[in-house]
């Protein structure tokens, strides 16, 4: 059975968790789309861990961690990554890495941030890692597949050559930055080249047989669907499609498969980077649910920006649970809203005086207002609790107001960081 775990949001939903949930009762994990410009952060036994790259699987020996073809891989960050946890204790994973996959190249990470620089103040907010100049490139057709490590070095050092006639023209006369050396490009590849070899595979091929073997197959998204180019909150979005049904694309499998879609949501929004987020909220109110919010605060995993912070919006969510099509809603950090009075939640926008409870366009959506429903909180920590039943009616009631707002079951409810505290509620 195929599964996916996927954004309903902006991304940082708290997927990581439970990806590693679900972890237990997968054989394969894929990663299926973007690269390592957004993280997951992974409390378990080993200690607390941001993941970039790796599939938030690994920590468990009975699994295999499967980078798809989907995902913009850097090499050296990918395998620092790897090091760093197995540093720590962790046994070793059992990783392949698809052939179809395509890196990131040293100079995608410098044009992006030589474009951030001149775009200044009118800026995307990029975690600068090099994600829109290699989706750029891929498109473009000018990029580089894992395969191509293998190539000879004369066919390597003659597309290297022609990628590089563009490429140096855009540094020296857009940017005034010095040129690239085609020698130096090889060379680079070459490090990559030694780094990968061992896991590289034919992972669709590999995907396919383990369907037909009956395996477990979990895939993981990154972000989430706000972000998505085609249907969030463009042009603030990553480069690369965050909805499940990518999930076939980026990994190399039949759509039907795809059988449960599990959209995880906050019990509360945050975002990080630029864009229109219509529930924002600000000052003290927004500083003191960022400093009891996730595990430690909430800061990207990536970046260590913090969070802008909001309260729950059912209309963007509503949105984010159909494009996924969702099967079921992760619930997460509910645990923090244990010390309000009061809890608003979003449930319709005003635009030019007509409120909706659909999700807009990008241009309509920047004069949103949010209109707000407030609900009683339950005012004491539900941390350690295992049932539905045994959680405060009030916080049940919140759980099921937002149920019926989102027109999606939410079957599991996270009241705290460790893999064990969640709850599991049959609709």
């Amino acid at each position: 059975m195929v599964r996916a775990v996927v954004g309903a949001n902006w991304g940082d939903e708290g997927k990581g968790k439970i990806t590693d949930m679900l972890g237990q009762e997968s054989d394969i994990i894929v990663r299926f789309q973007g690269g390592a410009n957004a993280g997951h952060t992974i409390v378990n036994n080993y200690g607390k861990f941001a993941l970039h790259t790796l599939p938030s699987g690994i920590f468990y020996g009975h699994t295999t961690s499967v980078i798809g073809n989907g995902v913009a891989l850097n090499i050296p960050v990918f395998f620092n990554e790897l090091k760093g946890i197995v540093d720590r204790g962790v046994p070793a994973p059992k990783i392949l890495i698809s052939n179809r996959a395509q890196m990131v190249m040293s100079y995608h990470i410098l044009f992006d941030k030589l474009e951030e620089e001149r775009l200044a103040g009118k800026s995307f907010g990029s975690t600068k890692s090099g994600i829109a100049p290699f989706y750029s490139d891929k498109y473009a057709k000018i990029g580089f597949q894992v395969s191509e490590l293998f190539r000879s070095k004369e066919d390597l050092m003659e597309k290297i050559n022609s990628v590089l006639a563009q490429k140096n023209v855009i540094l020296e006369h857009l940017y005034h930055a010095p040129a690239l050396k085609a020698e130096d490009i090889y060379e680079e590849m070459m490090e990559y080249k030694k780094m990968v070899e061992p896991y590289v595979c034919d992972v669709s091929a590999y995907l396919w047989k383990a369907i037909k073997e009956g395996k477990n197959i979990l895939l993981e998204g990154q972000l989430g669907t706000m972000k998505d180019p085609d249907h969030g909150i463009y042009p603030m979005v990553t480069s690369s499609s965050t909805l499940a049904a990518y999930g076939a694309i980026g990994a190399g499998i039949p759509p039907y498969e795809i059988k449960q879609i599990i959209a995880v949501s906050k019990a509360y929004s945050s975002a990080v980077g630029a864009g229109a987020f219509v529930s924002e909220i600000f000052g003290d109110e927004a500083d003191e649910l960022r400093r009891r919010g996730g595990d430690g605060g909430e800061f990207g995993a990536t970046t260590g920006r913090p969070r802008r912070m909001g309260w729950f919006d059912c209309v963007a969510s509503k949105y984010g649970c159909r494009l996924q099509g969702a099967t079921d809603v992760a619930f997460t950090v509910l645990d923090v809203l244990g010390y309000l009075d009061e809890i608003p939640v979003c449930v319709g926008y005003d635009i030019d005086g007509e409120v909706t409870t659909d999700f807009p366009t990008t241009y309509l959506l920047e004069k949103a207002k949010p209109v707000y429903e407030t609900l009683p909180g339950w005012k004491c920590d539900i941390r350690g609790i295992k049932k539905y039943e045994d959680l405060p009616e009030n916080c049940r009631k919140y759980i099921e107001f937002i149920e019926k707002q989102i027109e999606c079951p939410i079957t599991m409810i996270s009241n705290g960081p460790g893999r064990d505290d969640i709850i599991y509620r049959n609709k």
